[in-house]
């Protein structure tokens, strides 16, 4: 319909299908698992920002944000592409968007494609440093989804890739480290790093679990199969329990208060509910325990570092 002139109506994408279109791609990297390293990052820019004396401005805020969101649409997307084989013999993944061909693999690259290029541009924007580290932050992200075809330790190399997010976040706002790093704060991005990289290797093990006999049959590797479930169950609560120390230290050095222990003891729980619902061993409790307590954790996380940062740090909103 549409007269000479006017606009074929057919031409017009219906909100309903451009809806179910961002449905299919948002589903297809786990937008929201986006979650889980996010609140670290911003954590980390208003702790820099505090430490100059300022609050991050709206250009750099949406800048992080763009590179953080950048960065892990490209890791997505470079897992899925990775691993799409083995999805599809696996009867817990054979239904994702590539294995049933609800994307298609050019879809999946251009995605890729883009999703670098928007990293790269925003990491440009940021600051020079930025954007000559931003093509090692792509091959960090990328090289952990080849890791379980030869090394059992493929946790902590998913670990590194996340614990990039707030010490990018603080080069963003600060344009370089301090060259010692206990000098000018510059420990604080290290620590939390760590914390990240602890938290991450912990609740990926409780999450192998779920694939234990898969990747044995195929020969893929993890900690599961390598140390068997409950070894690595151990593993995984001794790696949880010293990302709490980590940000304990972490609090103590970047001088938190009353807040941050709360938030602190909340984590603990959280964590320790994680691991009892581990101990369980049914796919019933894997949502539960994988995305929503850790996404808890780094929301708790961030709430309590910005009530430190606004309350209790002498920091003044302007």
């Amino acid at each position: 319909m549409g007269g000479r002139g006017g606009v074929n109506a057919e031409l017009v994408p219906r909100p309903s299908s451009l809806l179910s279109v961002l449905k299919t791609w948002g589903a297809f990297v786990r937008f929201s698992h986006t979650v889980f390293a996010l609140p670290f990052a911003l954590a980390a820019m208003v702790v820099a920002a505090r430490d100059q004396g300022g609050w991050p401005g709206g250009r750099t805020f949406a800048l992080i944000l763009l590179a953080m969101v950048s960065a892990r649409t490209c890791a997505m997307t470079f897992n899925r592409i990775a691993d799409r084989e083995f999805d599809r013999l696996n009867p817990r993944t054979a239904m994702r968007h590539l294995p049933t061909g609800r994307v298609s693999l050019a879809g999946a690259w251009t995605l890729w494609f883009l999703s670098a290029a928007g990293l790269v541009s925003a990491a440009g924007l940021l600051n020079r440093l930025c954007l000559f580290l931003s093509p090692v932050a792509l091959v960090v992200i990328c090289f952990y989804s080849l890791t379980k075809r030869f090394t059992p330790y493929t946790h902590f190399f998913l670990g590194l890739a996340l614990a990039l997010a707030p010490i990018g976040a603080w080069l963003a706002v600060r344009g370089n480290f301090a060259w010692w790093p206990l000098r000018d704060g510059a420990v604080l991005p290290l620590l939390l790093a760590a914390a990240v990289i602890f938290w991450l290797v912990g609740f990926d093990i409780i999450y192998a679990l779920q694939d234990y006999e898969f990747d044995r049959r195929h020969g893929l590797h993890s900690l599961v199969v390598a140390w068997g479930p409950r070894n690595a169950l151990k593993a995984a609560f001794l790696s949880h329990m010293l990302m709490c120390e980590l940000l304990a230290v972490f609090g103590l050095l970047a001088r938190f208060r009353i807040a941050y222990l709360v938030g602190l003891i909340l984590i603990l729980l959280s964590l320790l509910l994680e691991h009892w619902l581990a101990r369980r061993r049914s796919l019933k409790w894997i949502h539960t325990a994988f995305f929503r307590l850790n996404a808890l954790i780094s929301v708790i996380f961030l709430v309590v570092t910005v009530a430190e940062v606004v309350f209790h740090s002498g920091f003044k909103l302007r």
